[in-house]
């Protein structure tokens, strides 16, 4: 009998340590503008904490259908405020664990050896060269709503809208004009101050004026299967040293950061 003891005990250690690690990391659906200020956001908190934070990234209406569905997350940042604001009104995120983490910017991004001037704005659109112009697909993204919303605004999206080439996410919108695959994009500021981009081509802010703002929110969600990892990850975003990682990417962050 005491030979068995031992092997019997760690044999019933399994499940437990098995436990242990499972209840070490979080899966956060993030919306695609945060695709590398949420690494850097995941690496800091990893090293504090050491819990690993897992991303997923896609548009966020993708996320909110998938999380209508029961999808796995622990926690949804959204690129704006109504998909968790939905989800808190149907009862599926954690009372109390709403937070507006900051707004958006969107910008008109050219590849380095383009030749269009970009000092005229959203207008450089209308020029007769431009063949393919990438944009989010406003159906569930966020950013691309905000590019619509801007090129009415500026009447020139009845003129190029044929010309528009939809990405499933802002991500894959800046891939698009990165590759050359296509002559402009409106993309996020995000992506275009990521190392992915800054050096590879140039690019125009487009006044704030002239879309609704990218007002974006996290929310923990009710099925995560570790709430208490979330909610100090959620604690972790609104704290200064991370308003200033998300400023440094181009968004901005409410002052109550940290607070």
């Amino acid at each position: 009998m005491n030979v068995r003891r031992p092997v019997l005990i760690a044999i019933l250690a399994v499940p437990f340590v098995f436990h242990l690690c499972v209840a070490q990391e979080i899966t956060v659906a993030a919306a695609a503008d945060l695709q590398f200020a949420m690494q850097d956001v995941a690496a800091r908190f990893q090293k504090e904490t050491g819990m690993t934070v897992k991303p997923i990234y896609g548009s966020s209406g993708n996320f909110f259908g998938q999380i209508q569905n029961g999808a796995p997350f622990d926690v949804f940042f959204s690129a704006n405020l109504d998909y968790p604001k939905k989800l808190e009104a149907a009862g599926l995120t954690e009372p109390g664990s709403y937070y507006q983490y900051a707004k958006g910017k969107i910008v008109i991004w050219v590849a380095k050896e383009s030749g269009l001037d970009l000092s005229s704005g959203i207008r450089v659109l209308l020029d007769p060269s431009i063949r393919k112009i990438a944009i989010a697909n406003p159906q569930h993204a966020p950013y691309g709503q905000a590019a619509v919303a801007a090129m009415q605004k500026e009447n020139v999206y009845d003129t190029v809208k044929d010309r528009l080439v939809l990405g499933e996410n802002i991500s894959q919108t800046a891939s698009f004009v990165a590759s050359g695959s296509v002559d402009v994009g409106i993309i996020a500021l995000s992506l275009a101050l990521s190392p992915d981009m800054k050096d590879k081509g140039r690019y125009v802010e487009i006044p704030a004026t002239d879309y609704p703002p990218i007002e974006q929110a996290c929310v923990v969600l009710n099925s995560s299967k570790n709430k208490q990892g979330a909610q100090r990850f959620v604690a972790f975003i609104k704290t200064t040293a991370i308003a200033d990682v998300l400023r440094s990417y181009g968004f901005d962050v409410q002052s109550s950061a940290g607070k």
